[in-house]
């Protein structure tokens, strides 16, 4: 049995404001206080939504703090805990759910560090088998996904669907919708995507939205978000259909007013999702039936992330590995 000696102090990519860029300062290891717990970081996933906090001012009013540690994909190890903790013990593999009590990475320091905080209430058991570099991009990622094919879209067995964007939450989304019973059909501009989509098991993949167009799909969720996207979905939706928009490739789109009142189309907006979606992405994700397209990063590459992801150059999820930081903060000793 080992235990894990907590360090005073740790390294932690840090924002310090919008339009700067992010800082690795030397910062002191929290202490659990009342009902919360020490995460000791595994894994840390990377997600676009970083780079909005870094470039763009409208998201300046949900941060809390300055500097604020980024990275709100989550999974480790429980080292410490509060003495109001319950359901939890040191040892314990844990997820953090990102939109809980506190957010990791807005309202609290998030997971660019060797260790974080987090209330017991937002902690999410990995199942035995689960990786952690799986279990953080499952806690946004993962759940975003879930949560627009499943609970808003409703996708089940012998629907028409399309998903718009194979990207990280694309191919996610897609293939949650194939478990589910539909047939799927997906959209992307990337000529490595008709080979993803028939290791998703998609009944087609065209290479561009306006490929959807006149198929008379029952759902079409829009992982894209590019404007020109969203207006593709209406001509692919059967009249009475379903869209869900999920990407923010763009901040607006035009719609032609005819087609959406014809058409009969129901649009809805779907953002992030309940601790219940992670815990049904863990298990597909533990039972290897979601295989998505992951790329590691050391914690001296969250800069070169940051900046591909900027750039759109990134065609799975990126996933930051803890251990070599972890290991150069903290050492583990045999009890």
């Amino acid at each position: 049995m080992s235990r894990t000696t907590i360090p005073a102090r740790m390294s932690a990519w840090q924002w310090t404001g919008t339009g700067r860029p992010l800082v690795r300062n030397e910062v002191p290891v929290p202490t659990p206080q009342r009902d919360e717990v020490l995460v000791r970081v595994r894994a840390a996933g990377m997600c676009h939504s970083d780079v909005g906090e870094l470039d763009e001012p409208s998201w300046v009013e949900n941060i809390t703090r300055n500097p604020l540690t980024l990275g709100h994909e989550i999974a480790g190890e429980v080292v410490a805990v509060g003495p109001d903790a319950r359901d939890v013990r040191t040892g314990d593999r844990v997820g953090v759910f990102p939109m809980g009590r506190t957010v990791p990475g807005y309202g609290r320091d998030g997971g660019y560090a060797a260790f974080t905080l987090a209330p017991s209430e937002d902690l999410v058991p990995l199942p035995e088998h689960l990786s952690f570099d799986l279990a953080a991009l499952g806690t946004d990622a993962g759940m975003t996904s879930h949560h627009a094919v499943v609970e808003v879209a409703g996708v089940g067995p012998g629907h028409r669907v399309g998903i718009i964007g194979l990207g990280g939450l694309g191919q996610v989304g897609a293939r949650i919708a194939v478990l589910r019973g539909a047939e799927v059909h997906g959209a992307d501009i990337s000529p490595d995507a008709l080979a993803l989509g028939e290791r998703l098991g998609l009944a087609s993949v065209v290479d561009s939205a306006d490929g959807l167009v006149g198929m008379d799909l029952d759902v079409v969720v829009d992982f894209a978000g590019f404007g020109t996207t969203t207006a593709a979905a209406v001509g692919a939706i059967r009249t009475g259909g379903t869209i869900v928009m999920v990407g923010l490739g763009a901040v607006s789109t035009t719609l032609n007013t005819a087609d959406v009142i014809h058409r009969k189309a129901h649009i809805h907006g779907s953002s992030g999702g309940t601790r219940n979606d992670i815990v049904r992405v863990y298990d597909y994700l533990a039972a290897g039936e979601i295989v998505p397209t992951v790329e590691h990063l050391a914690f001296d590459q969250v800069p070169l992330g940051i900046d591909r992801l900027r750039a759109g150059t990134v065609t799975g999820r990126l996933v930051v590995l803890m251990d070599d930081e972890t290991a150069a903060a903290a050492r583990t000793q045999e009890d």
